[in-house]
């Protein structure tokens, strides 16, 4: 009767086997996610297609049809309406994943900015701030280029960053001294136009996503994108010098890696 039994058991293992493989099945009860099949909830595109085209539009200065375009030269359908979608709603989930993994990692020395940007014939002030290496701390659109507006970004800055700055850099505009004597009386604020090189090259970045969109369509809109694209540029701002092409290679499969798992935590 043990035998009998021993023997039935065996033949059902076996036939979990056969199963497994040609059903396509995995005989691990637990299996580990792969980004390759791995869905979003209610998307019937996998998850690595959709991280892949977020990750093109904000990686890269292309519109939404160039995004589409590349996705069909792989064989996959997708409008640029669709691809809008998916950047507005899952560009703002890796954003704040990549947000969370980085606040308190920046430079003590923080560069202050703002940039106009005007927006159906009106002018508002996009107020940027980045550290010493270049990364970018936050960013903010508003309608005021005056000490309130310059409260709301510092006040933003200590909020995400949860650290105070050894060193404040700005322009000349003598908000940020007034608002800084208000919320961070003790940090050092140097105030020169020359000295803030830092802040104007990272404005570049904005402004040729700008001209590409042909200009933002509201304020909403360019919070929404600056928010996202400054997060993702972070991820991927790997600094070349002094490292050797096999180095650079290293760290960027490195920041591939680390985006794959950003995708693969959204969906889980």
């Amino acid at each position: 009767m043990d035998g009998f039994r021993s023997l039935i058991q065996l033949l059902g293992s076996v036939a979990l086997t056969f199963a497994s493989v040609f059903n396509g099945m995995n005989p691990n009860p637990n299996p580990t996610p792969d980004v390759t099949t791995l869905r979003y909830k209610r998307h019937r595109f996998p998850a690595e297609i959709i991280a892949h085209a977020v990750w093109l539009y904000f990686r890269f200065p292309l519109s939404l049809r160039h995004v589409e375009d590349l996705l069909a030269e792989r064989g996959i359908e997708v409008s640029f309406q669709t691809v809008a979608e998916w950047a507005g709603k899952f560009g703002q989930h890796y954003a704040r994943s990549i947000r969370r993994r980085s606040r308190g990692s920046f430079a003590d020395k923080w560069h202050l900015d703002e940039m106009v940007v005007a927006i159906k014939g009106k002018k508002y002030w996009l107020w940027r701030a980045v550290d010493a290496d270049g990364y970018v701390l936050d960013a903010l659109i508003q309608s005021r280029r005056n000490k309130k507006a310059a409260l709301r970004l510092m006040r933003k800055l200590l909020k995400g960053q949860c650290v105070t700055p050894r060193v404040m850099i700005t322009d000349k505009l003598r908000s940020y001294d007034a608002a800084k004597r208000k919320i961070m009386p003790g940090v050092e604020h140097r105030s020169h136009k020359g000295l803030n090189n830092r802040a104007e090259n990272s404005h570049l970045v904005v402004r040729r996503r700008e001209r590409g969109m042909i200009r933002f369509k509201s304020a909403g809109q360019c919070q929404r994108f600056v928010s996202v694209h400054g997060q993702i540029a972070n991820l991927f701002r790997l600094h070349r010098d002094r490292k050797s092409a096999a180095e650079h290679r290293k760290l960027r499969n490195a920041t591939m890696n680390t985006w794959r798992e950003i995708a693969l935590a959204t969906a889980a």
